[in-house]
């Protein structure tokens, strides 16, 4: 099969997905509801509870899970390790962090202001993480960045929880840890979405350097690759894709880690390939997870954070007996 036939698929389970999600929930609405309220200005109460609570809600898990992907898929890519996940090497842990000082130094932070406090507490996560890594020869191998990953998430987290604790803000901290994606409003997507969209266009654009980047580095530098640059630039759209998921939705982990895999087993080793197809599959899984969350217990939520978790930790624990190649 083609990657265009694969594609086409893809996009057609996607909208499958769009559609139950915006079908199915605590409130009872008919697919002739879904329709109206995105193609009418008809006014009922199903209808404005679609356009103005759900339909922002679903494009939300969207792109969110298409940017987690995404940066999971670069992420696996420029290291060359199999468990490389936003939420398993810091990066979700300091936007955390960050956003918890935030909120107890600047309680007058707009959203943009969070927003950016996101960006740079991932990439201070991330340093940490590979600084560490780096610290001792041989330091990149997959299971020693993971331990390190893991210590400085702690870490972050703790410093989250203490300043929480200490500054009684541990209840506005929770709102986003727990991963809900209940109560995103048009606004959030306005600031949020573009970045995504920018994001992951110049990944594309990347896509094709990042393929020879992942099988080696000699080779990308005898075909004339400025490694360096290529790997800022990559580090950047990573930075960027998280801070903002984490800026709208909290902590979601293996999102990341689980879906460059399957895509991987689908599409093959090409990024070209892997990263749309990311997006696609990231964005429909997500769309499951936040679909599961509101209709399991329903009319109460559980938190698409552990839905994630319930989904991604088998998945983990299966690629960590297989050595990384147990979809690949």
């Amino acid at each position: 099969m083609t990657f265009l036939f694969k594609m086409v698929v893809g996009l057609i389970v996607f909208a499958g997905m769009f559609t139950v999600a915006m079908v199915f929930g605590a409130a009872d609405t008919s697919l002739r509801d879904v329709w109206l309220a995105l193609t009418s200005d008809a006014v009922s109460t199903e209808i404005t509870i679609l356009r103005e609570l759900r339909l922002p809600r679903e494009i939300g898990a969207m792109f969110v899970g298409a940017a987690l992907a995404v940066a999971g898929a670069i992420m696996q890519g420029i290291t060359r390790n199999p468990l490389a996940d936003p939420g398993l090497l810091g990066l979700t842990a300091g936007a955390n962090a960050a956003l918890a000082v935030t909120l107890a130094f600047i309680p007058t932070a707009n959203y943009f202001g969070i927003m950016i406090a996101c960006f740079i507490g991932a990439a201070v996560g991330a340093v940490m993480v590979f600084g560490i890594g780096a610290m001792k020869r041989g330091g990149f191998s997959p299971f020693r960045i993971v331990l390190a990953g893991a210590a400085v998430s702690a870490f972050l987290y703790a410093i989250a929880e203490g300043i929480g604790i200490y500054f009684k803000i541990s209840k506005d901290v929770s709102m986003w840890t727990a991963g809900g994606i209940i109560g995103t409003t048009w606004g959030q997507l306005q600031i949020i979405v573009p970045i995504i969209i920018i994001g992951i266009l110049i990944a594309i654009m990347l896509s094709k350097q990042l393929t020879v980047l992942s099988l080696n580095e000699e080779v990308a530098v005898g075909l004339g690759q400025k490694i360096r640059t290529i790997k800022t630039l990559l580090f950047i759209i990573i930075v960027l894709l998280v801070g903002a998921s984490v800026a709208l939705v909290g902590n979601l982990v293996f999102i990341g880690l689980m879906i460059p895999h399957i895509v991987r087993a689908i599409v093959g080793t090409d990024y070209r390939f892997i990263i749309p197809m990311s997006m696609v599959t990231g964005a429909t899984f997500m769309l499951l997870a936040d679909t599961l969350g509101r209709t399991i217990n329903a009319p109460y939520e559980t938190p698409v954070a552990a839905i994630v978790t319930m989904m991604g930790l088998p998945f983990f624990l299966i690629i960590v007996r297989k050595g990384g190649n147990a979809f690949s």
